[in-house]
């Protein structure tokens, strides 16, 4: 599904203008954005928590060169499901 796909669905089950809901959706990507960077967590219970987590570095393997790589400590953002989104996902 893409944005355009997930825009028109959060217009239909709201009963919003597909325009607000693009307003709403871009909202919701900026300010996840903006409070993640700054190293805080989402939690929306029964949906779920995003939160950013430190991935330590290492040594992988260029595939085209065979020779290793060290790859730098970064960081990434983790999804938790909650329980309301895994009981619907499992039926």
């Amino acid at each position: 599904m893409n944005k355009t796909d997930f825009v028109k669905l959060i217009a239909d089950h709201a009963g919003l203008t597909a325009k607000d809901s693009a307003k709403f959706l871009d909202a919701f990507e900026a300010v996840t954005t903006d409070v993640l960077s700054k190293g805080d967590t989402i939690s929306l219970v029964g949906f779920g928590s995003f939160s950013v987590t430190d991935r330590a570095a290492r040594t992988a393997r260029d595939f085209r060169t065979g020779q290793s790589v060290t790859v730098p400590v970064s960081k990434a953002v983790k999804f938790k499901a909650g329980q309301k989104l895994k009981t619907a996902v499992n039926g």
